[in-house]
């Protein structure tokens, strides 16, 4: 698929087919989400804009680069909100801006109840955090504000999609780089993905 990048990193399989096991408590699933959302972070932002500068060292000057894009995580709430800490001990820097989205379990439509983003944006990237791209609408509805807001430079960062988010996603915004762990097989009847790792949300915080 153009513009969707799964990992191939088999430290991220490896991680996954843990966090799918349904006998994988809430602790270690949350430490597991933490550290896939590092990886899959790392490997989003291979293209930021850095810019040169000298480096002092013990030993001797040397030439290194600072970033220059200003990052900001966009966690969608809830089970965004696991993901956040993972890419922040990549980032320190990066403002995090939450976006609040329940899918109605009838119309499977996103419906918004949170947002605070200041009236101006603050940042030249966006990262959408989100361990489940299923039906796409919430990703959508996510890009939609941002690009409302004024940023263009958008990524989803997620941990496995199904086929139907993908092309949702694509559809309205083919601009919007899609990475990954994993593509899994479908969407089953209740806009759940399969073979997936059940409800994100419930089992990072215990309440399934």
């Amino acid at each position: 698929m153009k513009n969707v990048f799964p990992s191939q990193h088999p430290l991220v399989a490896a991680k996954l087919a843990r966090l799918r096991d349904v006998n994988t408590e809430p602790k270690k699933f949350r430490e597991l989400v933490r550290e896939l959302a590092a990886m899959l972070a790392y490997e989003a932002t291979l293209d930021i804009k850095v810019q040169p500068i000298s480096v002092q060292t013990p030993l001797a000057t040397t030439q290194g680069v600072t970033l220059v894009d200003k990052i900001g995580l966009i966690p969608i709430l809830r089970a965004g909100l696991g993901m956040v800490e993972g890419v922040w001990e990549l980032m320190p820097a990066a403002e995090v801006w939450h976006i609040g989205l329940y899918r109605d379990e009838k119309t499977l439509k996103p419906v918004s109840y949170y947002n605070r983003l200041p009236v101006a944006p603050t940042v030249t990237q966006c990262l959408i955090l989100d361990p489940m791209l299923a039906t796409g609408g919430s990703a959508v509805a996510t890009v939609d504000i941002l690009k409302d807001w004024g940023v263009r430079k958008i990524k989803f960062v997620g941990l496995i999609a199904a086929p139907e988010g993908i092309t949702r996603l694509h559809e309205a915004h083919p601009d919007v780089p899609i990475h990954i762990a994993h593509i899994d097989d479908r969407l089953n009847e209740h806009g759940y993905i399969l073979p997936g790792l059940g409800d994100a949300g419930d089992r990072m915080f215990g309440t399934g």
